[in-house]
């Protein structure tokens, strides 16, 4: 290694990483029991493995979001909420289907914000007794509203055959090639949109 890498190599890696897309994978539930958290560390470390982009996880029970306009609730969250999309080019979000639809907390808090979400991209992890296709489809039309463009590869996961007993996350080999699909279209597509943000 030569004097200037040794010099400038680490300047040059942080700039590399500092150009990269930032996704943000959003995990959905807040619910005790939830297994958005084991969807959401496997659509990391998958996404990790690509080199693409700079994937943070982004859990919404960590911020106080109380119902939004609910009189006295404590929403001291809601800047740091914010800021933490704010910083997003683009998402993956984990949704699990309840009812038919996207968990309350969700929807909470998308409606939290309005241009932090404003020209980004956005792919859709889901799960549940029909790979949680109600619930993405419900969220589809949501995010049109927000200025999220939603690419169409869907990895949809089924807590009959992704799951041992409803509990433990051990999706099918085929599931990875899917994540990896869906992020081949959410990283063009983030890139061409912050051109326009």
């Amino acid at each position: 290694m030569s004097f200037l890498s040794k010099l400038f190599g680490n300047k040059q890696q942080e700039e590399i990483e500092m150009t990269k897309l930032n996704i943000g994978i959003i995990l959905g539930s807040t619910r005790e029991g939830r297994l958005s958290p084991q969807v959401g560390n496997w659509v990391k470390e998958l996404a990790d493995q690509r080199n693409d982009a700079n994937y943070t996880i982004i859990d919404i029970a960590d911020y106080k979001l109380p119902l939004l306009g609910e009189n006295g609730g404590d929403a001291s969250g809601a800047a740091a909420w914010s800021e933490a999309i704010s910083a997003q080019d683009g998402f993956v979000f984990v949704v699990q289907e309840y009812n038919h639809s996207i968990t309350g907390s969700l929807k909470n808090a998308l409606d939290y914000l309005r241009l932090e979400w404003n020209n980004k991209a956005a792919g859709i992890v889901s799960y549940g007794s029909v790979g949680g296709a109600r619930a993405a489809e419900h969220l589809r039309g949501i995010l049109g509203e927000l200025l999220v463009a939603d690419v169409r590869v869907h990895p949809a996961l089924s807590l009959f055959t992704d799951f041992v007993n409803g509990a433990e996350f051990k999706p099918a080999p085929v599931q990875a090639a899917s994540v990896n699909q869906m992020l081949d279209q959410v990283i063009p597509w983030s890139t061409a949109l912050k051109t326009i943000r």
